[in-house]
């Protein structure tokens, strides 16, 4: 898969990413993208065929019960997935990282992300949720 790490998260997730096979996966800073809208990154996520890892959720997929109702992706017909880490404010790399390499263990089961979103979300100090739905909901 083809990753890009927003520029709200760590570039270790790239590493990560690197050193779990996947070469092509890069971090908006480092594509000289820092600073950019979500509306200005949107078309170079979609046209690079992007599967995006952000911890901006709502900013992305819509509220959490309407997913798809608002946020970037909400006019979107096709693309590469979304990979969104929700954990608390000001979540620290470490927590950046269980997340992260729990959405890889994750695909390691399935990598078909086309038009789907995969959540990651730490519910209290223990206890993680993965969810994964279609966006657009067919």
């Amino acid at each position: 898969m083809k990753f890009l790490i927003d520029e709200c998260l760590s570039p270790e997730l790239v590493k990560i990413a690197h050193e779990k096979g996947h070469g092509e996966a890069s971090h908006v800073v480092w594509l000289g993208l820092a600073g950019l809208k979500d509306w200005e990154l949107k078309p170079i996520i979609l046209g690079g065929d992007w599967t995006f890892v952000t911890k901006n959720s709502v900013d992305f997929r819509g509220p959490k019960d309407r997913p798809g109702s608002r946020g970037q992706y909400s006019d979107v017909a096709i693309h590469a997935g979304l990979i969104c880490l929700n954990g608390p404010p000001g979540m620290d790399l470490d927590m950046q990282i269980e997340l992260f390499e729990q959405a890889l263990l994750e695909l390691d089961h399935d990598d078909d992300l086309v038009n789907q979103v995969l959540e990651v979300t730490l519910e209290d100090e223990e206890a993680l949720r993965i969810v994964r739905y279609a966006l657009p909901d067919d």
